[in-house]
């Protein structure tokens, strides 16, 4: 248990000393927030010109999570350079030689790096949500109305899985390029045309965004997956879990 503790104390360590992770989970938080709030803004403005199917369908917290996308992107470099910073700088045989059980260094990296992009996607969410609902004016919604604790807290929990996922995949492919060359385009490219696709939707709606997403949702009557919000939650789940078990078996199996 000291070994772990020390572990844990060393990669907070590494975390808080480069600036260029703690920028970017700063610069997610304020980007996300604004365009929730001006998003709110312009859709609460336009709201008497929505048709009466649009009116049925509105949902006005998941409108305060407009931003949610640019979070999302924030979160995902977060996790790549949480991981990739020590390859690229050739640290990472001095950590395996420190801490040689590769497990327990890599559990400890992740456990940190969620902790704090947990904290950093609640508030975000939080703060998305309140702010949103101000600008909807008479169209908000209540924290307390059905649905909506679990949509902001799902939020928070949502951009979390989204770091740790992107951690699992920058230890199986080790560089920062390599690995932000698979995710970007895997969450903001082939996501949105499989789920456009009539073909392909059944699909997408198994992929860790689409599925993750649902969470956030609390209107659903236009919505075709089969399975509810904590259903697709646990999807995600199952996605994350799947990277960070791929990761873990390639660092153990390999050099460093």
């Amino acid at each position: 248990m000291a070994v772990v503790t020390q572990v844990l104390r060393s990669e907070w360590t590494k975390i808080k000393s480069v600036r260029s992770t703690v920028w970017t989970l700063g610069t997610g938080f304020l980007v996300t927030v604004a365009l929730g709030v001006l998003i709110s803004a312009l859709v609460n403005s336009k709201f008497d010109d929505m048709s009466v199917a649009e009116r049925m369908t509105f949902d006005p917290t998941f409108v305060s999570f407009a931003g949610m996308g640019l979070g999302q992107l924030a979160l995902i470099v977060f996790g790549v350079l949480v991981v990739s910073n020590e390859y690229s700088t050739g640290m990472i045989r001095t950590s395996l030689a420190a801490v040689p059980q590769r497990g327990t260094f890599l559990f400890s990296k992740i456990a940190i790096a969620a902790a704090l992009a947990l904290v950093v996607g609640m508030a975000t969410s939080f703060l998305s949500f309140f702010a949103g609902q101000a600008m909807l004016g008479g169209h908000r919604a209540s924290l307390g109305d059905p649905g909506v604790a679990r949509a902001v807290v799902g939020g928070g929990l949502y951009m979390a899985l989204i770091a740790v996922f992107s951690m699992g995949v920058a230890t199986m492919v080790r560089g920062p390029m390599l690995a932000l060359g698979i995710l970007m385009p895997f969450f903001f490219l082939i996501s949105n045309i499989l789920a456009a696709v009539s073909a392909t939707e059944k699909v997408a709606q198994y992929l860790p965004d689409q599925a993750g997403q649902k969470v956030m949702k609390v209107v659903l009557a236009d919505d075709k997956a089969p399975y509810g919000p904590w259903g697709g939650f646990g999807i995600m789940v199952l996605w994350v879990a799947a990277a960070l078990v791929g990761g873990y078996l390639v660092l153990k199996r390999r050099d460093a």
